[in-house]
């Protein structure tokens, strides 16, 4: 088992960019961002599949698909995962992904375009890959088309109570102002509290009866969200496995009796979004 979990991590650690050149495949144009290649499973002139160089990651706009190295080695060869995990374990070590230095964009200049149900295909892969259906995300988020620096961007969208947004997609995080926190009120005494959207929307999964929803989306609101969180009798706590997100518990059990730490659901995990992912994953094998 410790060995296969070691060759998976090498086999995610291989350069995308270099495995590309393996393969034939050389940018079109390249950035100290990202790379741009001619789809590598379709005749096209114009590159729309994308490497982060940051995150080691590919994404085919022209099919809507994307991933990891073993990913790539999947589709480019048409092998199975056990099959690309033994052809990456024989690369060199001169094609390891080195990560490059990023500082993330800041929020100035982002200008929200449009915000309509998930409709990308793009996207739609996204919420698969993070184990989410359609359907619940279409219930909570949007897919927000946004605007920064004369560039366009669209990712999904969870608005929080100031009218501001939170905004993933497969390639980055970001956030509109102004920030606070997501309240869903379903009339109820049950709360749950999740740090940010994914694990709210894997709550929602198995916990969705009878409760209404409080999203943190940072952890610097916890006490901004007590106006919500004394109101009712009981509140579960799915906050992350990291140190700060354990402190947030030990205080929130501190300052309101009826608040239940649920992190030992996912022990294993960052958190629970994670836990959802992996599990997934591992049914798929």
């Amino acid at each position: 088992m410790k060995k296969e979990e070691i060759s998976w991590k090498k086999a995610r650690a291989v350069c995308i960019v270099k495995t590309m050149a393996k393969a034939g495949h050389f940018p079109r144009r390249e950035t100290k961002k990202e790379a741009w290649f001619l789809s590598p499973f379709r005749p096209e002139t114009h590159a729309s599949f994308k490497v982060s160089k940051i995150k080691n990651l590919w994404f085919d706009h022209g099919s809507g698909f994307g991933g990891n190295t073993p990913d790539l080695v999947v589709r480019l060869y048409d092998c199975r995962l056990l099959d690309a995990l033994d052809f990456l374990s024989d690369i060199p070590p001169s094609f390891s992904f080195h990560p490059q230095p990023f500082e993330p964009p800041k929020n100035d200049g982002l200008i929200i375009k449009s915000a309509r149900p998930i409709w990308h295909y793009g996207l739609k892969v996204y919420l698969e890959q993070r184990n989410i259906t359609l359907q619940t995300a279409n219930k909570y988020c949007k897919e927000v088309h946004h605007s920064r620096k004369g560039n366009h961007y669209f990712g999904i969208g969870l608005q929080n109570d100031s009218g501001g947004w939170e905004l993933r997609n497969m390639y980055y995080k970001s956030s509109s102002c102004p920030k606070d926190i997501t309240y869903f009120s379903n009339g109820c005494m049950q709360l749950v509290v999740t740090e940010g959207m994914f694990d709210f929307l894997t709550v929602t999964n198995f916990c969705h009866h009878n409760m209404s929803f409080l999203i943190l989306n940072s952890l610097s609101f916890i006490k901004r969200a007590m106006k919500h969180i004394e109101r009712f009798n009981h509140v579960e706590l799915y906050l992350d496995n990291d140190k700060v997100g354990k402190e947030a518990t030990e205080w929130l059990m501190q300052n309101h009796k009826g608040c239940v730490d649920k992190s030992y659901l996912y022990s294993d995990y960052k958190d629970v979004s994670e836990m959802s992912i992996r599990r997934n994953r591992n049914e798929g094998r």
